[in-house]
């Protein structure tokens, strides 16, 4: 009897992971489903045809990539730094690369705001340099990068860490030179966990609005962004709800949703060809 009841247990511990992960699935999926439900095809057809959601939904694009280009090359070093080099103050600089995470999002935009405002000094000076931070596509890209950057930096120092020390000694060892054993070894060897970090802080900055309510709520033509007048895409959609408008917030809402599942399961797909999850994003970024 012991023995039959030994053999039960593995079945009911798979039918409790199964209940577990479906009901977790659930939580997500469902509302989405229900989001969908509530929209025509030619709803999401027409908002997305709109061309106040085609102006948010290219500047947000345009944003994020700059976002993106600026965490890759200010990131990934701190990410390597942290993994590679022991120096006084890291719980320090650890802690506050993680801080963003838990901070309301409002939080880093008043934090912003109060930075770079026209009458604090770093706002006026960069006015003067021609890069005005308010109401900007500057303005937008640095929220961005405040929201976002610690998962590509924490992701970084995760795969820079599994790379085992060996194989850069032994690249060492037959004369290659500290640059070379990085660029031959460490890199690739890092390239999955590193594109996958990148692909999260692409997501976060893109599904970012509290910053953005407070610092770049509208955004107007300056340097770097020529027009039109228009606002990230998420705050298209709450301007759309507020106003009453809850049809066409959930059409675009759906679009955004459509263009997301999208997107990810172009990266699973190149994931799954070896290529780093941030390949497939290529030909919808």
């Amino acid at each position: 009897m012991a023995a039959a009841g030994r053999g039960r247990r593995p079945g009911a511990w798979r039918a409790v992971q199964i209940l577990a992960a479906g009901s977790l699935l659930a939580l997500l999926l469902l509302p989405l489903a229900a989001l969908l439900a509530s929209v025509s095809p030619s709803a999401i057809g027409a908002a997305a045809l709109a061309p106040g959601m085609r102006a948010a939904l290219a500047f947000t694009l345009l944003a994020s990539a700059l976002s993106l280009g600026a965490i890759a090359v200010l990131g990934l070093p701190l990410g390597y730094l942290l993994a590679r080099r022991p120096f006084r103050g890291r719980t320090l600089v650890e802690s506050a690369v993680t801080l963003p995470i838990v901070l309301p999002h409002l939080v880093g935009g008043l934090a912003l705001l109060l930075l770079f405002a026209p009458s604090a000094p770093l706002g006026a000076l960069a006015i003067r340099a021609g890069l005005p931070i308010v109401q900007t596509i500057w303005g937008t890209v640095l929220v961005m990068i405040f929201v976002s950057a610690p998962y590509a930096v924490l992701a970084s120092e995760s795969a820079f860490r599994a790379v085992d020390a060996r194989l850069i000694e032994t690249a060492r060892s037959l004369g290659a030179s500290p640059a070379s054993a990085f660029a031959t070894v460490t890199a690739p060897v890092a390239a999955r966990g590193i594109s996958a970090g990148l692909l999260l802080a692409w997501a976060r900055s893109v599904s970012e609005i509290g910053g953005f309510l407070i610092l770049a709520n509208v955004v107007y033509p300056s340097s770097g962004y020529a027009g039109p007048v228009t606002s990230p895409v998420s705050v298209y959609v709450f301007s759309l709800y507020q106003i009453g408008d809850l049809p066409g917030a959930a059409a675009a809402a759906s679009v955004l949703v459509l263009l997301a599942f999208a997107r990810f399961v172009a990266a699973r797909l190149a994931a799954r060809r070896g290529s780093p999850a941030w390949a497939g994003l290529g030909r919808f970024v």
